[in-house]
């Protein structure tokens, strides 16, 4: 079995480095796909699963996964600005990360315990959090048992008491997301709806095939299988009727996650659609003959709604006013170039069919 020792800069308030050892191990928890892997992992799909398949949005596995982004940043150079923002606040305030880094390492599996199935469509952390909390020791200790870095001090010390460990890691996890997820939350939150909505609609336009065709280049489907290209796991899984659950996840970028473990529902994380504008700010002009007709800010408007996005997301990215972003938004809607629909507490503006044929005419986006 080979293994590859990483060293991983983990800031908080001891300022200390982690050393962490992956290595080859069971493809159990969560495994990540990887557009050049050699190897397929093949859901099988039944009726009764295409039924109760479902999109969710997970706070606790957007924190899980950006400590890995932390760990690597080379890996995921999209979340560069969100990277030296976040190590100069865990530098300050933050807590030690030594057992969430631990657990998650560098690379290969995570702990399936660690980012439990959301059992609603946009569950509060604290609901996610109190199922970590109620993981059974059983399962905790399987899981750990699968890590290259189980030898860790940390990690032993979850080993010999679950239930202590898991109010420990619970808390840590809760007093990282408030250093380094609260603050951009509502953007992350909205670009995660924006991505739900119109994958939505896709699935009622053309179905599945329609739906995964579109979701990641990593994916393919055909004749009732979904096709998850993988650096190693290869292997062919009946969901047996308990569905999948479809989780936008900024953090997972550039990768698709997956987790078939039969203790809990099935699970696909995939990057959001639009996830390139996720840390733009502000400055965004439309050019062209488009800006000339419609006017540069509504222009611009349209360009930016490559995915659904709110009135306070589209003022934050295009330095106009919410109200100016409101003002032009209705007007785009009248001229059904735009649509509205609620999501939660928000509401979401995607274009229309139109819109985009008319930015494709006019060469400014490649819809």
């Amino acid at each position: 079995m080979s293994s590859i020792t990483h060293l991983i800069a983990i800031p908080g308030k001891a300022g200390r480095f982690l050393a962490a050892t992956w290595r080859k191990h069971s493809p159990l928890g969560w495994s990540r796909g990887h557009g050049g892997g050699g190897c397929v992992l093949e859901l099988a799909f039944s009726a009764e699963d295409l039924a109760r398949t479902r999109f969710a949005i997970s706070p606790v596995w957007e924190a899980v996964a950006s400590v890995r982004v932390l760990g690597a940043p080379g890996a995921h150079a999209l979340h560069l600005p969100w990277v030296k923002r976040v190590r100069t606040r865990l530098h300050r305030d933050g807590p030690d990360l030594g057992l969430l880094a631990a657990l998650v390492g560098p690379a290969g599996n995570l702990p399936g315990f660690l980012a439990a199935t959301p059992e609603s469509p946009l569950p509060e952390l604290s609901r996610e959090l109190a199922l970590l909390r109620r993981a059974e020791p059983a399962t905790v200790r399987a899981d750990l048992e699968e890590l290259p870095q189980a030898g860790s001090p940390e990690v032993r010390r979850l080993y010999r008491d679950p239930a202590a460990g898991l109010e420990r890691l619970a808390e840590l996890v809760e007093a990282y997301w408030e250093v380094a997820i609260a603050p951009d939350w509502p953007r992350i939150r909205a670009l995660c709806e924006g991505d739900v909505l119109y994958r939505s609609q896709l699935l009622a336009a053309g179905g599945a095939e329609r739906l995964f065709h579109d979701l990641a280049p990593e994916l393919r489907w055909s004749e009732g299988r979904l096709s998850v290209r993988h650096r190693r796991l290869a292997d062919t899984r009946a969901l047996e009727g308990r569905g999948l659950v479809l989780v936008p996840s900024v953090f997972a970028w550039p990768r698709v996650f997956s987790k078939t473990d039969p203790r809990w529902q099935p699970v696909l994380r995939y990057p959001p659609r639009g996830i390139g504008t996720l840390w733009e700010r502000g400055g965004t002009e439309a050019e062209g003959a488009l800006a000339a007709v419609l006017g540069r800010a509504r222009a611009t408007l349209l360009g930016e709604l490559a995915a659904p996005a709110s009135t306070t997301e589209l003022a934050r990215r295009t330095g106009l006013s919410a109200g100016g972003v409101s003002q032009h938004l209705g007007a785009l809607r009248a001229a059904g170039l735009v649509s509205a629909q609620r999501a939660g507490r928000v509401v979401l503006y995607a274009r229309t069919l139109a819109a985009d044929g008319l930015l494709r005419a006019a060469g400014e986006v490649d819809c």
